[in-house]
């Protein structure tokens, strides 16, 4: 039975809203750390289980791929029985899939543990997002909490590399898994102790066929991307992977269009605002994850660099992130989402530039991994409060699902390019074509911003 709307307010309110928003953002923070921590560990995984380019990149994007394609799902399951109820079953999924990558003897096990990580995190991220909105209503407020919500969730892939280098140099490169283990169990007491069970005013069903050919269409492009370049971008494998990346797309809009409750509301892309903020979610991440690994790969392949020494480079992108990311949720609660995007857009094109056209000394790499940083900062607040903004409140996990979607998407697409440009015979014509992309995913945010509300609301 459905929890009654009135209860779920009053057992919201027995907890401090703002104890609710720091609890879910803990655990948010172990989603966001996995997807970066790993890329300053990659060399030492690859001399550990002794595998190549490729081989990597399934490790980084088995995770966000897993990631991408469960969290509208879990988005709906969560509203369906219960926020609290799916969140700890995605913590306890999350914390044992990161101690079997820990102690993973070869490649397969590794890339498996991996997958039941994103499926675990996939809980949490969209389910996060739901818990915060329908705990804290008043949309300044809300706006504010989306600021620390988004600033948490950077910081945390941001000072994924500067983490990740310590505990490689410390402790060898299976502790970049087992640093999430005591964080789940501290978030899943916590859970259990301060959040408030929520659902759905009105359930919805699994749509089973949709999840399908999600998994096909997202795990179809990954895998062109990753593939493409060792097996030939026009070879017979390739040209029938586009092709049934294309049928599965082409199905997939056809189910969602016909079956009463879809797994992706397509009508929510009538909304200009709302599909401004998913084709942004989708290019900032690939911007920010292009930027990560080209840079901790170029200091630690090209530069010779210690693995904390590559992630120390990176701390002025955390930093300023972290700082900007409040910042920008004050900026939409007073002015709208379209100032913070404009700045988004023009940091990131900024430091994307610098990088194609100044090279990568280290006052140069210094100085654009900071201004990314601040874009990146002043971009997850506005997404995410233009993409919930205007729909009911037992929408709001299907809703977050498919905009954490669009990022984990963007993230893995940036992860593939990034990997098939270090693997280009001349690494150093490819890292600028890479600083090149990102100045263009700059631009489109610039673009993207037009449609984005100019007042709060």
């Amino acid at each position: 039975m459905l929890d009654n709307p009135t209860r779920t307010r009053a057992a919201a309110g027995a907890v401090h809203p703002w104890t609710v928003l720091a609890v879910c953002s803990l655990s948010l923070f172990v989603v966001g750390l996995d997807a970066t921590i790993v890329t300053v560990a990659l060399p030492a995984i690859a001399d550990g289980v002794h595998i190549g380019t490729q081989g990597l990149e399934w490790i980084v994007d088995a995770y966000t791929l897993a990631l991408a394609s469960f969290l509208i799902t879990s988005g709906a399951l969560a509203d369906r029985f219960g926020r609290r109820r799916v969140f700890r079953l995605g913590l306890i999924v999350f914390g044992v899939a990161s101690a079997a990558c820990a102690v993973a003897p070869t490649l397969e096990v590794l890339i498996a543990a991996r997958i039941a990580q994103g499926i675990g995190g996939s809980m949490l991220s969209p389910v996060a997002l739901a818990i915060v909105v329908a705990t804290i209503t008043d949309p300044r407020q809300r706006a504010r909490a989306i600021g620390v919500w988004a600033a948490v969730f950077g910081l945390s892939m941001a000072v994924g590399p500067t983490l990740g280098g310590a505990l490689v140099d410390g402790f060898g490169w299976r502790s970049v898994f087992w640093i999430a283990v005591p964080v789940v169990v501290v978030a899943l007491v916590l859970t259990m102790l301060v959040v408030p069970e929520s659902r759905g005013q009105r359930p919805r069903r699994i749509d089973s066929a949709g999840q399908v050919l999600l998994v096909v269409v997202v795990g179809g492009v990954i895998a062109v991307l990753i593939e493409g370049p060792r097996i030939g971008w026009t070879s017979t494998a390739a040209i029938l992977g586009h092709l049934g990346i294309g049928a599965a797309a082409g199905g997939f809009v056809w189910v969602e269009r016909r079956v009463a409750e879809p797994l992706m509301d397509l009508r929510l892309f009538r909304r200009p605002p709302f599909t401004a903020a998913v084709a942004g979610a989708v290019v900032v991440f690939v911007a920010l994850t292009t930027t990560l690994l080209l840079s901790t790969w170029h200091l630690q392949h090209e530069r010779g660099m210690s693995a904390v020494a590559a992630g120390a480079i990176t701390l002025p992108l955390a930093v300023a992130a972290t700082v900007c990311a409040p910042l920008s949720g004050v900026l939409v609660a007073r002015v709208g989402a379209r100032a913070p995007l404009l700045l988004a857009g023009g940091f990131l094109t900024a430091g994307g530039l610098l990088l194609a056209t100044a090279g990568t000394g280290t006052a140069v790499l210094l100085v654009a991994l900071g201004l990314v940083g601040i874009g990146f900062g002043f971009a997850n607040a506005p997404i995410t409060n233009t993409a919930v903004s205007g729909l009911p409140a037992d929408r709001a996990g299907v809703a977050g699902g498919i905009t954490s979607t669009a990022r984990q998407v963007g993230a893995a697409v940036g992860i593939a390019v990034a990997g098939g440009l270090i693997a280009a015979a001349d690494p150093i014509g490819g890292a600028r074509v890479g600083w090149s992309l990102v100045a263009a995913c700059g631009l489109l945010v610039l673009i993207l911003a037009r449609l984005a509300p100019a007042k709060s609301s």
